[in-house]
């Protein structure tokens, strides 16, 4: 089965068109999906005709082996006449009560360094104490009023653009990384849309889907990622993310999560940063004591 390619969200339509787009999105064609799912081939002819409807159980299946995102099985499930089969209640629904302790326990422990919980548009849901506190070394975070968008704050140049080194590179990377880890590998409308609104920025480089090489930094020690590097007077601090998904996931927001956690990619910028959130409290408790 191929990867995905698409450049348009799926159409509202019937079951029949649904399921030929996830077929072309995936890239795959009725005797591939025939094999992959162990449904005949002339079963699936009918069903994207129209001539049939299929069980439950077998749009289940087909929907899992095109991995169709679970928003989008329910609107399958719902073409077919069916009621959906998982959730969309809100990331803060009681239901994800649990999901939601396990996170605020992952960000609280990854200090002194930002943690940060994004939905599948990378709008912040939850971040730890690090995260506010080292971009509000940068910039005035209490003048970016939410909900914040964690794309739009390094891409904005009012907001860390300034302070980002190597920036087409980095932007590069994360137009990449929009693509890539959209949920599904599929652009949905509110990505699409997001990915406009990033290209409209000034200074974003317009080849990011065919640049693959990044730019050989002179002096530079060679790195298996490429790191953000933000420069902060005559400080230059890299960081790299490890993302973590919710393992599988039962509800529509469980999977859209996300979890990112910034790491020092070396130890001069694990220093620093130790040193730039101690300075950091060391200015608000005078403040506080000045009141």
């Amino acid at each position: 089965m191929n990867d995905t390619r698409s450049d348009r969200p799926a159409p509202v339509s019937g079951l029949g068109d649904l399921l030929r787009y996830w077929r072309d999105v995936r890239g795959v064609s009725q005797l591939d999906l025939s094999l992959d799912a162990g449904i005949s081939q002339r079963q699936i002819s009918f069903i994207e005709s129209g001539r049939s409807v299929p069980g439950r159980d077998t749009l289940l299946t087909l929907a899992q082996t095109l991995d169709v995102p679970l928003r989008e099985r329910n609107a399958l499930l719902l073409a077919a006449g069916y009621a959906p089969m998982y959730s969309e209640a809100p990331w803060s629904g009681q239901e994800m009560h649990g999901v939601i302790r396990a996170l605020e326990r992952v960000v609280r422990q990854h200090e002194p360094f930002p943690a940060i919980v994004m939905d599948r548009h990378w709008n912040v849901l939850m971040t730890n104490d690090a995260a506010p506190r080292f971009f509000g070394c940068f910039i005035d975070m209490a003048a970016r009023k939410g909900p914040r968008n964690m794309l739009h704050l390094m891409f904005d140049p009012h907001g860390m653009r300034p302070h980002l080194m190597q920036w087409e590179d980095l932007a590069r990377s994360l137009l990449q990384r929009v693509q890539r880890e959209s949920v599904g590998r599929v652009l949905d409308a509110g990505t699409m849309r997001l990915l406009d609104e990033l290209l409209g920025y000034p200074g974003v480089p317009q080849d990011w889907r065919t640049h693959h090489e990044p730019s050989a930094t002179p002096g530079a020690p060679a790195m298996p990622v490429i790191p953000m590097v933000f420069s902060r007077g005559a400080r230059v601090l890299r960081y790299f993310s490890l993302v973590t998904t919710v393992g599988t996931p039962q509800s529509v927001a469980a999977q859209e999560l996300r979890l990112e956690c910034m790491f020092p990619a070396d130890e001069e910028t694990e220093a620093h940063h130790r040193q730039l959130l101690a300075d950091d409290e060391h200015h608000r408790g005078t403040t506080t004591s000045a009141r």
